[in-house]
């Protein structure tokens, strides 16, 4: 019962809060801070209502890490709610109805109040739980994550295909424990794997994240290279054996001449090879390669 008080209490300051139009920052985030400490059970949310004032707090305030944290309560709340079903009356039945209408829509982020194991038959439909501390009020940490998490979205609609804004959440967490701060290093980890989830050429990339077969953990640590598509990844591969093979070829033999003058350091101490890399009925092609400055180009 001492929890339940406490919650109204609470909500009858957010509710004249709300009428007043007076939303102060500090004030409204250290009254929903307190709701996210407090044991909130589906009981509790259907006596008191909380999860309508909060929503009339979001939709009323201007400041972000306010309207944050209030969608990162009713997500959890609903969670709540999903997991009793239709076991618990109707009064449960109306919370969760009007929590879903007045939220309709919305971008959260994920909530560690541990919420009833569902049962077999609610649980395809039940929202997957995060298994690590991911909640923040850091406004950039937020950010980030919504970035992620409209880099994720897609049109594939499947059984297989896991929460966005879940992977989203894991993700920057773990770029997060590796920096621990969100500091140039952390924003540039973040906008690669933005950049690179967005990427149109690259449509795999999003697809392995989202039905799991890249977990969150390893993107955040992958390279460039590791998350580039395959046409990409044989592209770089085909330039790199062509620059090895250059190399080889002016290593491994050559003819040494002075008829022919670099174009860049205007010494004439060049070597030269001659490959066959057209049709045989065609000229070879000569390279050549300064002995001077290092230029190398082709010799037409």
């Amino acid at each position: 019962m001492g929890c339940e008080d406490e919650v109204l209490k609470i909500a009858k300051k957010l509710d004249k809060m709300v009428a007043s139009g007076a939303q102060g920052q500090d004030q409204a985030l250290d009254l929903l801070k307190s709701l996210q400490e407090l044991p909130i059970t589906l009981e509790v949310l259907q006596k008191t209502r909380i999860g309508m004032t909060v929503n009339s707090l979001r939709k009323s305030s201007n400041d972000e890490e306010v309207i944050s944290l209030s969608k990162s309560l009713i997500k959890s709340w609903k969670k709540l709610l999903s997991g009793k079903g239709d076991g618990n009356g109707d009064a449960g039945g109306k919370e969760k109805s009007d929590m879903n209408s007045s939220s309709a829509g919305q971008s959260s982020n994920q909530q560690t109040t541990p919420s009833p194991s569902p049962t077999p038959a609610s649980l395809k439909n039940s929202p997957k739980q995060v298994t690590f501390p991911a909640d923040t009020t850091n406004a950039v940490r937020l950010k980030c994550r919504e970035l992620l998490s409209g880099a994720l979205k897609c049109d594939e609609v499947s059984d297989n295909i896991e929460d966005p804004e879940e992977l989203a959440a894991k993700i920057e967490h773990f770029i997060y424990e590796e920096f621990k701060d969100t500091n140039f290093k952390y924003k540039t980890r973040v906008r690669s794997r933005v950049a690179n989830l967005k990427d149109s050429k690259n449509p795999n990339l999003r697809l392995n994240v989202l039905r799991g077969l890249i977990t969150p953990e390893r993107l955040a640590v992958m390279t460039a290279e590791e998350m580039a598509s395959e046409e990409m990844k044989n592209l770089r591969q085909k330039l790199t054996k062509e620059a090895i093979n250059d190399h080889q070829m002016v290593m491994t033999g050559g003819t040494k001449t002075d008829l022919l003058k670099c174009g860049k350091c205007k010494k004439s101490n060049c070597t030269y090879n001659q490959v066959q890399t057209r049709s045989a009925d065609e000229p070879m092609t000569t390279f050549v390669y300064c002995n001077e400055c290092g230029h190398r180009w082709k010799f037409c």
